[in-house]
C-alpha cells in the first residue's frame, strides 16, 4: 500500500471517530417513592360519549405502587457532563388517544423533537396547549387522522383535550440526554457519566419539584428520593 492511500485511510478513519464520544462507567441508579401512606386511585366521572369512554377514568395523574413507588416521575441532570454527546436525531415519537385517555401520558422528546399525535377513538378529540417557549396548538383531530407537532425548545407542557375534561398528557421537550422516566416501581438509570458530582431534578405533575446532588464513581450509584404530596 503506498503512502498516499495509507494517509487518506488514517485521515477518513480519524473523521469516522471523532465524532464518537468517550465511554463512561459511571451511572445512576434511581427510584422514586412517595412519603407517608399511598393514596387510593383517583376516579373522574365521565359524562359524555360514555359508548367509548365508559362511566369513569382513573385519573392518571398520581400513579403509586403497593411498594409506594411513583411512575411518570421526569429525572434530569442539571447538565450534561463535559463532552456528552448532544440528542440524536430521532424518529417521531407516537402519542395516542385510546378509550379516552392520552398513552402514554407523559413522554420525553430531544428538542428538537416530534410527535406524532394519533386519535385511535371512534369519536373526535382535539390537542390544546398554551406552552411558553414553543409554539401553541389547538387542533380537533376525527378518528384515524394523525397529526403530527414539531417541538423546538425545552420544556415541560401540558397537553388537554377540551372535549373530554379529564384527558391531559405531559410532552417534555429535553434539552439533552441526560432524561429519564421512572417506570411503574418507580425506578430510573442515567448511565454513561464520567466520574463527578451531580445535581439531579425531579418533576411530577402531582408531588411537584426536587432535586438532589450526589457524586458518582466510576460505576453505578444508587438514590433514593422521596416526594411528598402537596
Amino acid at each position: 500500500m503506498n503512502r498516499r492511500v495509507l494517509t487518506g485511510l488514517i485521515v477518513a478513519a480519524g473523521a469516522w471517530l471523532a465524532p464518537l464520544a468517550p465511554a463512561w462507567g459511571g451511572e445512576i441508579q434511581g427510584r422514586v417513592l412517595i412519603a407517608g401512606d399511598v393514596p387510593a386511585p383517583r376516579k373522574v366521572p365521565v359524562t359524555i360519549d360514555n359508548y367509548v369512554c365508559g362511566t369513569e377514568k382513573l385519573a392518571g395523574d398520581l400513579v403509586v405502587s403497593k411498594d409506594r413507588e411513583v411512575r411518570n416521575v421526569v429525572v434530569w441532570l442539571e447538565n450534561p457532563p463535559a463532552g456528552a454527546p448532544s440528542s440524536p436525531p430521532a424518529t417521531p415519537a407516537q402519542m395516542d388517544q385510546k378509550e379516552c385517555v392520552f398513552a402514554p401520558r407523559v413522554m420525553i422528546v430531544p428538542a428538537p423533537g416530534t410527535v406524532e399525535f394519533l386519535n385511535s377513538d371512534r369519536l373526535l378529540h382535539n390537542l390544546h396547549s398554551s406552552p411558553k417557549d414553543n409554539n401553541p396548538f389547538n387542533r380537533t383531530q376525527p378518528k384515524g387522522r394523525t397529526i403530527p407537532i414539531a417541538f423546538e425548545k425545552p420544556e415541560i407542557l401540558r397537553i388537554d383535550c377540551d372535549l373530554h375534561s379529564w384527558m391531559r398528557a405531559w410532552v417534555v421537550v429535553a434539552r439533552h440526554p441526560f432524561y429519564a422516566l421512572t417506570d411503574a416501581q418507580g425506578r430510573f438509570k442515567l448511565d454513561n457519566l464520567p466520574p463527578g458530582r451531580y445535581t439531579v431534578h425531579l418533576w411530577h405533575e402531582t408531588l411537584g419539584q426536587a432535586s438532589r446532588t450526589l457524586t458518582v464513581g466510576d460505576g453505578p450509584t444508587q438514590l433514593t428520593v422521596d416526594l411528598r404530596a402537596r
